[in-house]
């Protein structure tokens, strides 16, 4: 393997350069950081006031709503549901968990674990951030916009989103801020692909990487495959709705031979059934490491853990068809689906069982990290078991388009990502930012969100048994559904809940960055990983001498240990055990 030269450059001096416009991956990943916090918040309020609304309907929201709604009396009128449920499904996929899982933590990881001084194109990792951003801004402008913001939902299924659905730019903004985000996520992903292959420490087998490492790389991979592909459906459907083309138009195909909507849909989910992946395998990876370091003991199957995740990758690419199933798809086709979905449940399984098998009779150390791993743990579990009835056709027949899909969707991705950033955020703490957060009060923050997380999800799966469908700004007009208003309430008052535990993580945050004067030690975890072997937080070059790597990132508990410590850093030679 060739290993690429790399030079340590000097210091920035000047704030623009060193905070703004910065080369250093660190402090991209935290402007990642903040700026996926920010739109985690929004996001949030979004999703409490949908909740609103279901929860008690045709009464004022509190508070703000007689300001923002004066001419329904602080209701939450229909066309503003349909845009919340629109933004909030957009905000929290692609401008929070995309921002601070993929941009804060893989910026701010990959060279550190694999022991690099950088990316390898620093330019174009700073233009990713600043293309983010951008569409950030035209994202939010969108909001203030006549007819308002985009409302035809995160998918954009055409008639809904073209000129005859959403006659006003809201929608036209909202395509053009997701291609421009789109721009920045191939950038990021060409650098990470290319930085991993090319900067890793000399030893460092592909076997020798964290499994957090996989992860991201695998979603690199993912990203710069299928979002162009995203990307190209966005081009034809603004060039419907500014140049007049009808590449989605209903019915065009009756007068001019071509135009079909459902065309979108094979577009939208050959890009949307990876995104899944996309957003979850740091998470994967993260978990798979974090479960080995605070259960003291190497990670169990941890090459078949990497080979699972492969697979799933792979296999990501060929199950789109699954979310189709009531588009008049051919019988054929569907049982086609259906057995490549039910294939990717197997190394799922292998993955699952080896987080097991890391935990088990391991000497487990509850802290913030693992306690949110554990979480992870659990919630996928029952989101991917959820998953299994979607993936059939004669159970999906039913549950297609109903609260079911929302809740499974939210345990696989929501829940399991958003608890995913939270240990994450907790573990790097000290190398981001040189300070510990508060042990207590990140432990109060786990168990009231894991209560409301369970009480929003679980509810929304009963809901969906029962026939809710989704999207449907007062389902109780309808006398079958009026008995689930107590359940709908319920959920509503766990999403409360849960929005006011993450108060308490922004507190414990800020506190943190900006006003803990205690300062953490170099290695506060005890873990072995590159990243861990020098200063916290790291200083701007990251390591004086490129580090020679001699063993795995997961030796721990080797009872052959003789420096009184119970773990190897990957510097050090592996002692047999």
């Amino acid at each position: 393997m060739a290993f690429l030269e790399q030079h340590i450059h000097d210091e920035p001096k000047t704030f623009l350069s060193k905070y703004v416009f910065t080369f250093d991956h660190k402090v991209i990943g935290k402007q990642f950081l903040w700026f996926g916090i920010f739109f985690l918040g929004v996001g949030g309020i979004m999703a409490l006031m949908i909740r609103w609304a279901l929860a008690f309907p045709g009464q004022a929201f509190p508070v703000v709503g007689q300001f923002m709604f004066p001419d329904t009396g602080g209701v939450i009128p229909p066309d503003v549901y349909a845009m919340l449920f629109t933004m909030h499904g957009t905000i929290m996929i692609f401008y929070a968990i995309t921002p601070i899982l993929i941009g804060a933590f893989g910026n701010f990881c990959i060279p550190l674990m694999i022991g690099a001084r950088d990316m390898i194109f620093p330019t174009a990792n700073m233009l990713s951030f600043w293309f983010a951003f951008v569409s950030g801004v035209i994202l939010l402008a969108s909001l203030f916009v006549p007819l308002g913001a985009a409302a035809a939902a995160w998918t954009a299924y055409p008639t809904l989103s073209t000129l005859v659905g959403s006659p006003g730019s809201g929608q036209t903004l909202w395509i053009i801020s997701l291609f421009i985000l789109g721009i920045s996520s191939t950038m990021g992903a060409v650098n990470y692909i290319t930085t991993i292959i090319t900067l890793r420490a000399p030893g460092m087998g592909y076997f020798d990487m964290p499994l957090t490492i996989w992860g991201l790389w695998l979603t690199a991979i993912l990203n710069a495959i299928f979002v162009p592909v995203l990307g190209a459906g966005l081009l034809l459907l603004l060039f419907d709705r500014v140049f007049g083309t009808h590449f989605f138009l209903a019915g065009a195909a009756a007068t001019s031979g071509s135009g079909d909507p459902v065309l979108f849909q094979h577009v939208f989910w050959i890009f949307g059934h990876p995104e899944v992946y996309i957003l979850i395998l740091p998470a994967w990876g993260m978990v798979s490491d974090m479960l080995s370091f605070f259960a003291r003991k190497p990670a169990f199957g941890a090459k078949a853990t990497a080979l699972s995740m492969t697979s799933i990758t792979v296999l990501s690419t060929l199950v789109y068809g699954h979310h189709m199933y009531t588009t008049q798809m051919s019988p054929l086709l569907t049982q086609t689906f259906m057995t490549l979905t039910m294939t990717i449940s197997i190394p799922s399984a292998i993955f699952f069982a080896n987080w097991l098998g890391t935990i088990w009779k391991g000497s487990i150390r509850f802290d913030s990290p693992m306690l949110f791993s554990l979480g992870v743990v659990f919630v996928f579990g029952l989101g991917g078991l959820t998953g299994l009835y979607l993936g059939t056709v004669t159970t999906d027949l039913y549950l297609h388009d109903t609260y079911f899909v929302v809740g499974h969707f939210h345990y696989t991705m929501a829940a399991s990502v958003l608890l995913g950033c939270f240990a994450a955020t907790y573990f790097w703490m000290p190398k981001m930012f040189g300070t510990l957060m508060n042990e207590f009060w990140a432990k109060v923050h786990f168990w009231i969100t894991m209560f409301g997380l369970n009480g929003v999800f679980m509810g929304m799966m009963l809901v969906g048994y029962g026939g809710m469908h989704r999207r449907i700004y007062n389902p109780f007009v309808y006398e079958y559904l009026e008995r689930l208003i107590p359940i709908n309430t319920f959920i509503t008052w766990s999403a409360i809940i849960m929005g006011l535990a993450q108060i308490i993580f922004v507190i414990n945050f800020v506190h943190a960055v900006f006003f803990k004067k205690e300062k953490a030690s170099a290695n506060p975890w005890n873990v072995g990983t590159l990243e861990w072997t020098i200063d916290s937080p790291a200083p701007y070059y990251n390591f004086k001498e490129i580090p020679v790597v001699k063993c795995g990132p997961h030796e721990l508990g080797n009872p052959n240990l003789t420096s009184g410590r119970d773990f190897q850093y990957q510097t050090e030679e592996l002692v047999k055990a």
